[in-house]
């Protein structure tokens, strides 16, 4: 067999096994999936594409299957499909057969309006989904619900207290009954705990999955195999031979429109402490005893209780030029729309080894990416350091890819050296596979009863004791923000921290994703 034909059958092979596990997920008793919030934003643009995209990869059979949307908004069943049916596919790119199926995936939804603190709209909610049960033959308490609450966290007591009363189910056979909660879970350490102790009042921690989208994402996913499946990686993970790791994440527009509900948490809040401190967990983790979820997640709780206090030198905060403008936004708003800060792991892998957070808004690029940088090489006979470090570098967002830097001689006769690298890119190397989206992968997972992907309650606290008090020193004005202009890389002392933290910039060495 050619080697063309070995790479076409392997790249089908990648396709069909991509979600090879979850193809018996759905054997036994119904699945009703509620979308409480459902004429939202999130609903629309994230929720039920997810669901779209399951159901036509058929990983949501439409004889087992029925999705419910809730929301205070009265509108029909018909109305909130035409809201949705433009998220779902373009319709002026579709074919025949792709406008057939999403009009199979729509009229698999229902709706129900009502309050989210009152038994009433609850009750009859009840009412539906135990209908589509006995409608699917379901044994009574043998069917599955799954509550995804795309809400704003300030309603989640009431509306989990609601399902908790009205809406499990009635005998726990082979059934069950689990929520799925959106960051921001809380505002600091004890609103995120009064949070958790509400709803923990109310479902066991199996139940409950806090959903952290980044943690779907295909690289972050490839994170632990990359780690501790490849032997030469496992003498290079530590202090010894990293200098520093910088976890970055770009946005190259600002908060359009959202301003007076960014204003409310920052980008610390928003992004740092949920997104990328779940990526440096992934990153600095120990090598769990198994691929069980529990013993993951107690691997990546030891990180966070091991990260230091972060210092005031090692923060700078920036707020880009026009941000007031936006008449939802205070005048004298203190809310930062940018952040680079070190953090410090203390233990024996990483003593020293500085953790680079740095994300922001209104910036020159949109990216995501991981970027640790090894120390230089001692002796260097041929002159090299000055073109830069090695580094491994692991891009999220877009155009999916891992590269690793180094050195090689210059092609021709002198011996020069330049800065190249070993590039796995996605889009070249699994043409035709389709990677699934986060919430995708997330939603399924949350069907399996699998929590690998998802925050504990533990976890979550850990988090917050990093960053509460550097965030009270913000919300009191202590520490206040630098002006940056839209389109920059941010306030200048970000790059002088970053330099100061040791990170050496690549001068003359710019990575672009190569052409298919």
């Amino acid at each position: 067999m050619g080697s063309g034909s070995w790479h076409i059958e392997k790249r089908a092979s990648l396709k069909n096994d991509s979600f090879k596990e979850f193809d018996n997920v759905l054997e036994n008793g119904s699945l009703s999936i509620i979308v409480l919030g459902a004429s939202g934003d999130l609903a629309k643009k994230k929720t039920f594409p997810a669901l779209f995209n399951l159901f036509r990869q058929g990983f949501l059979k439409p004889n087992e299957v029925h999705i419910f949307g809730y929301a205070r908004t009265k509108i029909s069943d018909d109305e909130l499909r035409n809201r949705i049916r433009g998220y779902l596919i373009r319709e002026d790119r579709a074919s025949p057969k792709d406008l057939k199926v999403v009009n199979e995936f729509l009229q698999l939804i229902k709706y129900v309006s009502g309050s989210y603190d009152a038994a009433e709209g609850f009750q009859l909610l009840d009412k539906e989904i135990s209908e589509h049960e006995v409608s699917k033959n379901s044994a009574e308490g043998s069917s599955r619900r799954l509550f995804y609450l795309a809400l704003p966290p300030s309603v989640y007591p009431p509306v989990c207290k609601m399902i908790r009363h009205n809406c499990m189910n009635k005998i726990d056979l082979s059934g069950w009954t689990r929520i799925v909660v959106e960051k921001p879970f809380g505002r600091d350490l004890d609103s995120a705990e009064e949070l958790s102790a509400q709803i923990g009042e109310l479902f066991d921690e199996s139940q409950i999955y806090r959903i952290d989208h980044y943690l779907g994402k295909e690289l972050v996913q490839n994170l632990l195999v990359l780690r501790f499946a490849n032997r030469f990686f496992l003498p290079l993970w530590n202090r010894d031979n990293i200098d520093n790791v910088q976890i970055v994440f770009r946005e190259d527009f600002g908060t359009e429109g959202r301003g007076g509900y960014f204003d409310q948490y920052g980008i610390i809040r928003d992004i740092i402490q949920n997104h990328l401190l779940q990526v440096l967990c992934l990153v600095a983790m120990e090598k769990p005893i198994s691929l069980k979820p529990e013993h993951i997640r107690d691997e990546k709780v030891k990180v966070l209780q091991s990260v230091l206090p972060i210092r005031d030198d090692e923060v700078v905060l920036g707020q880009y030029e026009g941000y007031r403008d936006d008449p939802t936004v205070p005048d004298h708003s203190n809310t930062p729309t940018f952040a680079t800060m070190v953090l410090r792991i203390h233990n024996e892998r990483w003593e020293g080894v500085p953790f680079i957070m740095k994300a922001g808004k209104a910036l020159n690029s949109r990216k995501a990416e991981i970027r640790v940088q090894f120390k230089d090489v001692p002796g260097d006979i041929f002159k090299c350091k000055r073109q830069g470090r090695n580094e491994f570098v692991i891009r999220l967002q877009p155009s999916e890819a891992m590269y690793m830097k180094l050195t090689v001689k210059q092609p021709g006769l002198e011996m020069s050296t330049v800065q190249s690298e070993l590039d796995l890119s996605y889009g070249q190397r699994y043409q035709g596979i389709t990677i699934p989206e986060a919430y995708e992968r997330l939603i399924l997972d949350t069907i399996r009863g699998d929590q690998q992907h998802f925050v504990r309650r533990d976890e979550l606290k850990a988090a917050w004791e990093i960053f509460t008090p550097l965030l009270h020193r913000i919300d009191d004005g202590e520490v206040k923000p630098l002006p940056y202009k839209s389109g920059s890389r941010g306030p200048a002392a970000a790059d002088e921290l970053l330099e100061k933290a040791g990170y050496v910039q690549t001068h003359g060495y710019i990575w672009i994703p190569p052409t298919l």
